[in-house]
């Protein structure tokens, strides 16, 4: 059997595996934890038992927020934790013709699996085609491909869920307040998961007919932009009962900008699962109550992915002999009731 004959039988089924929660097993392979390993790295890994050597080539964009630069952690150390695989990183580009040839690079030195989190979907399906016939697995990070016939398996979070879980959270915290009025600080208005997130929050405010959203502004999920939309939407909006902000690295400016106004009449709910947002809502002693997860630790479960279908060997918890061709990741609330349960995924 060729070596492209065999790498096509894992595109269709030969593993038994199943992934997100579920991956998990013994951890004889484990290293010993560390206070500093990033989030996501405190959970088992999946099938620790050593097998096959598998070398996995990982390319995404330019850790140029916090939440990018945890991905790229996250894949590091999970793989890290496996003694046969080795990992093949890119240095990671905003461009899409330099992450195209990046990605290349790695077909050509003829990896057994790819785990790709383009910066740009769509412009990026077609070299994720071409891992795919030339028999190389690619498990989509996140941005999706065009076509699933770019890939394996897709693993990404709920952009969706998120505005869905905030809504429902604010709804519940206000649902005996009359005339209750809420704003919205979004992410970039041209990003598609930035309408998701505003859909999923609209779709739950539906659920409660006394909160009305009377404001909205679009940031460009940076701390400098995060401060001067939320500064405006202060000065627009003399009162309120809560803000949903999508992301907690503007939500560190967000916060800096309703100091300097000396607000704290309303709850603030934020995005994504920064480690500054999870000590504030411990700390307890400002706005912020509760933060949406949209976890970096799907990198870590795109390497667990990645190995299974390298190695052809499957993982339990699910019935059926393949991994699924996609997994949502759940976008949890935290809040000061649960938030030490998350405080090791936080990202910096």
């Amino acid at each position: 059997m060729t070596e492209i004959t065999s790498r096509r039988r894992l595109l269709f089924g030969a593993a038994a595996v199943s992934a997100g929660a579920l991956l998990t097993g013994c951890t004889s392979n484990e290293p010993s934890e560390s206070e500093d390993e990033p989030a996501g790295n405190n959970q088992p890994a999946a099938d620790d038992k050593p097998g096959k050597q598998v070398t996995i080539g990982f390319a995404g964009p330019q850790a140029d927020h916090g939440w990018l630069n945890a991905i790229n952690d996250n894949a590091k150390s999970r793989a890290e934790k496996y003694s046969d695989v080795t990992l093949e990183i890119t240095e990671g580009s905003n461009d899409t013709a330099q992450q195209i040839g990046q990605i290349e690079t790695l077909i050509n030195k003829k990896v057994d699996v790819l785990v790709v989190l383009p910066a740009d979907g769509k412009a990026l399906t077609q070299v994720g085609l071409k891992a795919m016939r030339a028999g190389i697995p690619v498990v989509n990070l996140d941005r999706i491909f065009n076509t699933p016939q770019a890939y394996r398996c897709w693993i990404g979070g709920d952009n969706y869920g998120m505005g869905l879980n905030a809504g429902h959270y604010i709804g519940e915290k206000l649902k005996g307040k009359s005339g209750a009025r809420v704003i919205e600080l979004a992410g970039l208005d041209n990003l598609e998961l930035t309408k998701q997130r505003t859909q999923g929050f609209d779709d739950a405010l539906k659920n409660y007919p006394n909160i009305k959203k009377v404001a909205r502004q679009a940031a460009e999920f940076t701390v400098e932009s995060g401060q001067a939309k939320m500064a405006q939407l202060l000065q627009a909006q003399s009162t309120f009962d809560a803000l949903w902000n999508h992301d907690d690295d503007q939500g560190v400016g967000a916060l800096r900008a309703i100091e300097q106004a000396g607000r704290d009449d309303f709850l603030m709910v934020g995005g994504a699962g920064a480690l500054s947002a999870f000590q504030a809502i411990k700390q307890d002693d400002g706005v912020l109550k509760a933060t949406v997860l949209y976890p970096p630790t799907m990198a870590a479960s795109a390497i667990d992915l990645a190995r299974a279908l390298g190695q052809s060997k499957g993982i339990g918890g699910l019935a059926e002999f393949e991994i699924p061709s996609s997994l949502t990741l759940y976008s949890a609330v935290v809040d000061k009731t649960n938030v030490d349960q998350y405080m090791s995924t936080g990202f910096k």
